[in-house]
């Protein structure tokens, strides 16, 4: 560049552009604002009413009839906090709060752990990888009553599965009642509810799993890890949030769990199954104890509402995406 070059170029930049008024931003006029809040509120209110009559509502009674005591025919009588009372010294009501707990650490560490590992092992998968997933999703999608039944009928002590293998020369499972054995029955119960529900805890990590970058198990393999390394440095850290959702849901649903136990044993025997679901439905449809019943129903809310806020503040704590 010559010199008489760079000086003219010096020259024109140190001119002044002037430049023309910018445009005003265009707003969106306020009566078209107003219109589009108020068709958002006409299509969230139908959602709003049905949520007012379906929830809100009866769960507003629920905190009023559990202050009295109701049949559910005559008229309320208000008894204070005497169905608290009542329920903090029934035997009932600790011996099935401790079912629920067992119920919900065996739910956080055996199903969560077959799904988790078998995920994993999916993952790895080139071919068929779909096959399994379907076939592992089926229990799910089926009606619970239908599985619950079918499962009633194999571990039927005369005609099921131990009765089956007898007549093989297997009899090591002759004469065992599952569900009649009061130190077998809830983990029998249980044993169904996994059948059914580690499936679905399966195919959520396997997509959460997925959706974990390739370029990290790459760099770790070329760092000499294996497969348990993987898993522990890399797939667990990356799915926490997912995992721990998972969790929460299965606390809150392990508290509600009713199905299985009221279809297999209704709450027997001798009460070694009974949850806080059945003995909710035991007073409130055969004794007709509702005002009862609902104070029951206030500790099961209690307890779901201190899970979903201590997972909530657990979850701002450690800045979790989800």
């Amino acid at each position: 560049m010559t010199t008489e070059t760079a000086t003219t170029g010096t020259a024109l930049a140190a001119v002044p552009v002037r430049r023309g008024p910018r445009p005003a931003p265009r707003g969106r006029p306020l009566g078209a604002r107003r219109q589009r809040r108020l068709l958002a509120w006409v299509f969230v209110a139908p959602l709003l009413v049905v949520n007012l009559l379906v929830i809100t509502g009866p769960g507003l009674a629920s905190v009023y009839y559990s202050f009295t005591d109701w049949d559910g025919l005559s008229t309320p009588r208000f008894v204070g906090l005497a169905n608290y009372a009542e329920m903090l010294r029934s035997g009932a009501v600790g011996g099935a709060l401790v079912h629920n707990v067992v119920w919900t650490l065996f739910f956080l560490v055996v199903p969560m752990t077959m799904a988790l590992v078998g995920a994993f092992l999916l993952s790895r998968l080139r071919r068929h990888q779909t096959f399994f997933r379907v076939l592992y999703f089926i229990p799910y999608v089926l009606a619970t009553v239908v599985s619950a039944a079918v499962w009633r009928q194999i571990m039927d002590p005369d005609g099921g599965i131990g009765a089956a293998l007898a007549t093989l020369g297997i009899p090591f499972l002759a004469d065992v009642n599952f569900l009649g054995n009061p130190s077998l029955a809830l983990g029998s119960v249980a044993f169904v509810n996994t059948w059914q529900w580690w499936g679905f805890l399966l195919v959520i990590f396997l997509a959460s799993m997925q959706s974990v970058d390739p370029a990290l198990y790459e760099a770790v393999r070329l760092d000499g890890a294996g497969p348990v390394r993987e898993f522990w440095h890399i797939t667990l850290p990356m799915i926490r949030p997912t995992l721990v959702f998972l969790g929460l849901m299965t606390v809150i649903w392990s508290f509600l769990v009713f199905d299985y136990v009221y279809v297999l044993t209704q709450g027997g025997p001798a009460g070694s199954t009974d949850v806080l679901s059945t003995v909710l439905y035991r007073e409130a449809f055969q004794n007709q104890r509702h005002g009862y019943a609902s104070a029951v129903a206030m500790l099961l809310s209690a307890i779901s509402a201190a899970t979903v806020l201590g997972y909530l503040a657990l979850r701002r704590r450690l800045r979790w995406d989800i």
